[in-house]
């Protein structure tokens, strides 16, 4: 029942990310036409920010039987220093409402942290990951310039009690992928992986096994290929997934079932 409502099996894609808040009460009509006209069946609005969980849990109220709506909330690593930090037990009673169905995002950002708030990152990874754990939904994992540190963090809470691993966006070096993928996680693949100079990132997402991975926008960022440089929407998600769909030797409608199918395995709320 749940994969036929859903489109799996019809060649629908879910965009697992996206940042609809970035959008216009005005705009979001028509991103949702076109998203739907795209072949995208579901996506999923991403918190930044756990001050702001209101918006994103308002946002996933546009849910309707053509095109699912679901959100996450959590706190981006980019953030922590302006947010109030929640325990884990109150970030999961936050999150606990059907239309919330991950963690996140959070993570670790070397690359615009400063040095001095990598202990609230550090802090703030930890307690979104004890959260996801104690209602047992993906935590969202965003890295950049950390890897090596995103990937002991992760080893060292999993080794406390086992919780769902989404790393998104993929753009690190393979060994964070093999580290995520051993502690049971699904790796995520944006726009990036459409450009050029990014072969590294293709044959990353050409490593990950058939049941781990899955595709997302994170727009309004990294539009694709052919879209490059504009404003990224979730229809075009289609183009990223048509290129991995191509890397891998797939036809592009069983790519989009089996990544579908592969979102609906991990994110077991979205029903």
């Amino acid at each position: 029942m749940r994969d036929t409502a859903h489109g799996a099996g019809t060649g629908k894609l879910i965009d697992t990310h996206c940042h609809l808040d970035h959008f216009s009460d005005e705009e979001l009509p028509g991103l949702l036409d076109e998203a739907r006209q795209s072949g995208v069946a579901g996506l999923v609005t991403i918190g930044t920010r756990l001050s702001r969980a209101g918006e994103q849990i308002a946002l996933a109220g546009h849910d309707k039987p053509d095109l699912r709506m679901w959100c996450t909330i959590g706190t981006h690593p980019d953030h922590v220093d302006e947010e109030h930090l929640p325990t884990a037990e109150q970030i999961a009673s936050m999150a606990d409402r059907p239309e919330v169905i991950g963690i996140g995002e959070t993570g670790l950002d070397y690359f615009h942290g400063e040095d001095a708030i990598r202990p609230a990152q550090h802090e703030s990874f930890r307690r979104h990951i004890a959260a996801a754990r104690l209602l047992d939904v993906p935590v969202i994992i965003h890295a950049r310039q950390a890897d090596e540190d995103v990937a002991t963090v992760l080893e060292e809470e999993y080794a406390k009690g086992a919780f769902p691993i989404l790393l998104h966006c993929f753009a690190s070096g393979p060994e964070l992928a093999r580290r995520v993928l051993a502690l049971g996680g699904y790796v995520s693949f944006s726009g990036i992986a459409t450009f050029p100079k990014c072969d590294e990132i293709r044959a990353v997402a050409l490593s990950v096994p058939d049941d781990r991975i899955v595709v997302e926008t994170d727009a309004p960022y990294l539009a694709p290929v052919p879209k490059r440089g504009k404003r990224n929407q979730p229809a075009w998600v289609a183009h990223t997934a048509e290129r991995l769909a191509q890397e891998r030797g797939m036809d592009k409608a069983a790519f989009a079932d089996l990544t579908t199918a592969n979102f609906f395995r991990l994110f077991r709320k979205a029903v």
